[in-house]
């Protein structure tokens, strides 16, 4: 499976779908209009490690809801990344079974590699 869920109105990652020339084969999926199911997030989780690996601490809610005074454990990281789209780390990239998680050049560069 090749699979890309992405913010369609996120100019970083149209960015980096532009830059990475995607195919056909690849299933887009904006998180904003066609929300993540749990199986899906099940799924990223699975192959990622952790819900925490999935969720992003760079979202203005984040930082709004003064979530890095609490003391959050995986249920909490899985329950906010489905509230809210905001809170997963954006683009991620699913190939095969491997799993790429943000907009790092690094990231972006192994994504390259597999492509």
């Amino acid at each position: 499976m090749k699979k890309i869920y992405y913010l369609k109105t996120c100019n970083t990652c149209t960015r980096i779908l532009k830059e990475l020339n995607i195919d056909k084969e690849f299933i887009l999926q904006d998180i904003k209009s066609e929300p993540i199911t749990v199986k899906q997030l099940e799924e990223m989780q699975l192959l990622s490690g952790s819900y925490e690996a999935l969720f992003s601490k760079r979202a203005k809610l984040y930082k709004e809801m003064d979530l890095k005074n609490q003391d959050l454990q995986e249920r909490d990281y899985k329950q906010y990344i489905l509230d809210h789209y905001t809170f997963l780390s954006r683009p991620v990239i699913i190939i095969d079974n491997q799993i790429f998680i943000g907009s790092s050049k690094k990231t972006i560069e192994a994504v390259k590699t597999v492509i």
